[in-house]
């Protein structure tokens, strides 16, 4: 944009308040929300997880990078993800028999 001569900015008057959907006026517009990681999942669902990027720390200290199938990233402990089938594969993937090996 700079090689054309525009500047990367925009005036304030272009902002707007924003407002959620409403479901009565625009039906079937549901979005996909990730689920709340302080609640138990059911036993037959499984969260949206596409795949286990990477790992940082290690112990109770460790944290995973999840990438969500909505295209997000997000990092969770590992108290959030043990139960996840995710992590098996990540885990194999790494060649480790168990998240003590990290």
């Amino acid at each position: 944009m700079k090689s054309r001569g525009l500047h990367p900015v925009f005036h304030s008057s272009l902002l707007r308040i924003h407002v959620p959907n409403d479901d009565r006026r625009f039906p079937n517009r549901v979005q996909l929300l990730l689920p709340s990681l302080g609640a138990e999942p059911a036993e037959s669902s499984e969260w949206p997880v596409d795949k286990f990027v990477s790992h940082s720390g290690a112990g109770d200290a460790l944290i995973f990078k999840v990438l969500w199938k909505t295209g997000d990233h997000s990092w969770e402990p590992i108290a959030n993800v043990k139960h996840l089938d995710a992590l098996t594969s990540y885990l194999e993937a790494l060649g480790v028999s168990s998240i003590s090996d990290l």
